[in-house]
């Protein structure tokens, strides 16, 4: 056992006096057998290189090269290690390689945390880009959990989230998608869609709102509509906005939905007195993934849509 803590002693200890610039120097000594040469292809004078082989031949225990005539001849010793230190020097190289993300080669899975929106609005449309451009992709969906969804990037279980601002943790990255407006909508065929209507009609008018993450009668535009004076009245809510248009088309009911989601052959737009703010669509992600070419390649594909 003793004997066995000796050699891996000496071996570190090889290994941390051992530089990369003395491999290079060894693995073209092995192809040229010049000291002259080496030093031009290097840029290094030759002395230099002289320099590194005494240290390569104390390195080693081993002569490495005999002078004969012009040449230097390696010792079997040398010309063992010259397969190992030309394996080592590619994968070396490979390390120092860029990035260079090809789609169409890309093999591997993608996870999205997105909204009942951007599922809607987006996802249609990035799909269709990865199928065509990555086949290889695999991209796998889930529902936007406001409450976990920071433990759960964190984990790496997922690799983006596409939501809205005040749902994102403020340690991730992120970019902004669009910029969506709600517009006030109703079932085809409902009587208001003849009129002009004013806030304090909209605010009286039985509403529908779209509560994914709460299963209450709130809507996001509530202090909007406060702010001037008014309270909605909301009669019902769903969790998604994917049921909105089927209610609306069977009922008296109007809502606001995201201008991005129409036109649907269900519901028509009512001209209203004023709209409220537009909202920003996100996309967000772990700093560690930044620099990620999946990451990079997906985004870019989001912002175009």
């Amino acid at each position: 056992m003793k004997q066995h803590f000796i050699v891996l002693d000496t071996i570190m200890n090889g290994i941390n006096r051992l530089d990369i610039k003395q491999l290079r120097v060894l693995n073209a000594l092995l192809d040229l057998k010049s000291l002259s040469q080496v030093a031009r292809k290097m840029g290094l004078t030759q002395q230099a290189i002289s320099e590194q082989l005494r240290k390569l031949r104390d390195l080693f225990d081993d002569r490495l090269f005999i002078r004969q005539g012009n040449s230097m001849v390696p010792t079997p010793k040398a010309l063992s290690m010259q397969q190992p230190i030309s394996h080592i020097l590619k994968q070396l190289e490979m390390l120092l390689e860029p990035d260079v993300f090809t789609p169409q080669t890309y093999k591997g899975v993608f996870t999205i945390s997105a909204t009942d929106y951007a599922t809607q609005a987006l996802l249609p449309q990035l799909f269709n880009i990865t199928r065509r451009e990555a086949p290889g992709l695999k991209l796998i969906v889930r529902d936007f959990a406001s409450d976990n969804v920071n433990q759960l990037i964190t984990a790496g279980e997922l690799d983006l989230l596409i939501s809205f601002p005040e749902f994102i943790p403020d340690n991730l990255a992120y970019v902004t998608l669009l910029e969506e407006q709600h517009l006030c909508v109703t079932g085809c065929g409902n009587k208001l869609a003849n009129e002009p209507l004013t806030l304090a009609q909209i605010a009286a008018y039985p509403q529908l709102v779209v509560s994914p993450s709460r299963a209450n009668l709130r809507g996001s535009h509530d202090q909007w509509f406060a702010a001037k004076g008014l309270k909605r009245n909301i009669v019902m809510s769903v969790p998604s906005f994917s049921a909105v248009p089927n209610i609306l088309h069977t009922t008296d009911m109007i809502a606001f939905y995201p201008s991005r989601l129409l036109p649907n052959n269900k519901v028509q737009e009512l001209t209203v007195e004023a709209l409220p703010p537009s909202f920003k669509v996100i996309a967000a992600w772990h700093p560690r993934t930044s620099e990620s070419p999946i990451h990079r390649w997906i985004l870019e594909q989001l912002k175009v849509i």
